[in-house]
């Protein structure tokens, strides 16, 4: 029920304080689920990136909607952790191609288990039809704000 004209909103009542709260609270459990891999959680977003296969890093710099100093620093732990790795591309010297190392795809199975444990836990009272439409919905969500943004303070 939407409050009266003299009425204060409750938090409740306000849908983007709402999945704001949802939110932070599904990154701690997200991040907390990650420590088990050793990964910030951009490292583990850049790693699910580089799992489809070897990407331009202009291409993962506009995927991740990051600045290219930030993904740099992200490839260098990346790299020293022998995760990813960056080459050059042998048809254009000038871009850099990275792919994910055979140990950084073990990783990524230890991060998709912990992905799951979370979303086993915030989603398990929630049937197929239910996850459809909140994916639809948040799918809007996100079309209509244009966000696609790697975030997270890490």
């Amino acid at each position: 029920m939407a409050p009266g004209p003299t009425q204060q909103p409750r938090t409740t009542d306000r849908l983007g304080l709402l999945l704001a709260q949802h939110g932070a609270t599904t990154g701690t459990r997200i991040r907390d689920a990650l420590m088990v891999t050793g990964l910030p959680l951009r490292h583990a977003i850049t790693l699910m990136h580089l799992s489809a296969g070897p990407m331009g890093q202009q291409s993962l710099i506009e995927t991740l909607a990051v600045d290219p100093s930030v993904l740099v620093a992200i490839l260098n732990d990346l790299e020293r952790d022998g995760l990813a790795e960056r080459r050059r591309d042998p048809a254009d010297r000038r871009r850099h191609i990275v792919e994910i190392t055979p140990k950084g795809a073990e990783t990524m199975t230890e991060v998709d288990v912990a992905f799951a444990n979370v979303e086993s836990e915030l989603f398990g009272g929630l049937d197929a039809e239910d996850l459809a439409h909140l994916r639809r919905i948040l799918d809007r969500i996100k079309d209509t704000t244009g966000d696609n943004a790697c975030t997270g303070d890490d």
